[in-house]
């Protein structure tokens, strides 16, 4: 008796399992996650500002800012969505994260003294949904 008796337990046990899994939400949204971040490099030397890659996907970006320059420089990133930059020092360098749009943004120099650099942002990257081991 025993025996019969915890077989039975066992499957009302199952069977109440696959009944509760199958309540609940008929539709179950699975939104994507945004793209990653995106890393790019700027420098400003005493001729010009530079950054590469030049051209990328909207979506949030990490600036790394090297300042070369034997004097300090405060930057300005302009675009579809201004950003200002904190002064750098002379042989400085900075972390700039902001959310890129679609659209063309310069990067210069407040006072103008130096050839500012381009940045051309296309549509959004893809997701990273299917990414493994993202931060």
């Amino acid at each position: 008796m025993g025996r019969s008796r915890r077989a039975a337990l066992l499957a009302a046990a199952g069977a109440v399992a696959l009944v509760a899994t199958g309540c609940g939400a008929e539709d179950h949204p699975n939104n994507p996650r945004p793209p990653s971040p995106i890393q790019l490099s700027a420098k400003v030397d005493n001729r010009k500002v530079v950054i590469a890659p030049d051209e990328v996907g909207a979506g949030l970006a990490d600036i790394t800012i090297a300042n070369l320059n034997d004097d300090d420089v405060t930057l300005t990133i302009k675009g579809p969505s201004d950003q200002p930059v904190n002064p750098i020092l002379a042989g400085g360098i900075t972390d700039v994260k902001l959310n890129l749009e679609e659209g063309s943004y310069e990067l210069a120099t407040e006072d103008g003294s130096l050839q500012p650099a381009t940045l051309t942002v296309g549509p959004e990257r893809k997701s990273s949904q299917n990414d493994l081991l993202l931060p």
